[in-house]
């Protein structure tokens, strides 16, 4: 099979012809194999939890109360967390920032919003 005929967007190889394009039954993806010599570049930003791209730096705020892992505390809704550094995590942690009150912590992107 020719590597045209993989899915760019989930990798599957039972791909079929319809018509000039190809279909991809697995995520029902469709895509023209003569435009496809362009490199498909993947987005790699983190964004918060409306899709706003964020930064190094940035200041967000929590939008769900957050139970803090080995301890009683809690992180509670509006907790505004100033200088958010990005890090690359296998686990959806991809902040890391202090939280007054609490110290140290990683956060997913999908409970902040950008401030």
């Amino acid at each position: 099979m020719d590597t045209s005929d993989k899915c760019p967007k989930c990798g599957s190889e039972d791909s079929y012809q319809d018509g000039s394009l190809m279909v991809c039954p697995s995520c029902f993806h469709e895509w023209n194999p003569e435009k496809m010599s362009e490199v498909v570049a993947e987005d790699t930003s983190i964004k918060d939890a409306h899709g706003t791209v964020l930064a190094d730096g940035d200041s967000v705020s929590v939008i769900k109360d957050l139970k803090v892992k080995g301890s009683s505390s809690v992180v509670k809704v509006g907790t505004k967390v100033k200088n958010i550094k990005l890090v690359e995590s296998t686990d959806g942690h991809n902040i890391s920032c202090r939280i007054e009150g609490i110290g140290a912590m990683n956060l997913k992107s999908e409970f902040v919003k950008k401030v």
